[in-house]
C-alpha cells in the first residue's frame, strides 16, 4: 500500500479554528490519536449547526456514523491551535462521505480523515434520502473543484 501525501488548505473549501487542551496531549507529548477524531466529528456538526442543517434534539433526519479512517502525517500539540478543513467527497442517496484535513502550523496536513454519515429518521433510525436542501450545501464542499 502506497503512503498518501498530505493536502494544503486550499483543498478544504470551510476551515474551522479549533483549540487544543492540556488533555489532549499523551504521554509521547503530542495530541492522541483519539482526538482526531473527536476534532473530526466537532467540526462536521459545527458546520451542520451553523448551515442550519441540524437541530440538535429537533431535528427529523440524523447523521450516523457507519465508516471513519484516518492518516497521520505529523503531530499536533497543545497549546498550539488546530485548524480543520471540511469537504465532502461524496455524496449518496442518504449517505456523505466527509473529509476532514487537521492542521497545525503549517499548511499542509498534519492528518487527514474521513467520516461516513448515513441519513436516518430520528425516531425510527431508517435510512432516508438526504433532503434537497441539505444536498445543495454539501455540494459548496465537494472536493475536486466542485467548490462555491
Amino acid at each position: 500500500m502506497s503512503r498518501l501525501a498530505p493536502d494544503s488548505r486550499a483543498d478544504y473549501p470551510h476551515q474551522h479554528a479549533l483549540p487544543t487542551r492540556w488533555n489532549d496531549n499523551d504521554i509521547y507529548g503530542h495530541v492522541n490519536n483519539a482526538v482526531y477524531y473527536a476534532l473530526f466529528d466537532t467540526v462536521v456538526n459545527r458546520w451542520l449547526i451553523d448551515t442550519d442543517l441540524l437541530n440538535l434534539g429537533e431535528s427529523d433526519t440524523i447523521g450516523l456514523v457507519v465508516e471513519t479512517g484516518c492518516h497521520y502525517f505529523a503531530p499536533l500539540a497543545f497549546p498550539h491551535a488546530v485548524t480543520a478543513g471540511l469537504r465532502v467527497g461524496h455524496v449518496g442517496t442518504s449517505s456523505v462521505r466527509y473529509e476532514i484535513g487537521l492542521f497545525g502550523e503549517n499548511d499542509t496536513t498534519a492528518a487527514r480523515g474521513h467520516f461516513v454519515h448515513v441519513y436516518v429518521n430520528a425516531e425510527a433510525r431508517r435510512p432516508v434520502p438526504i433532503p434537497d436542501r441539505m444536498r445543495r450545501a454539501l455540494q459548496t464542499l465537494m472536493r475536486g473543484g466542485g467548490y462555491s
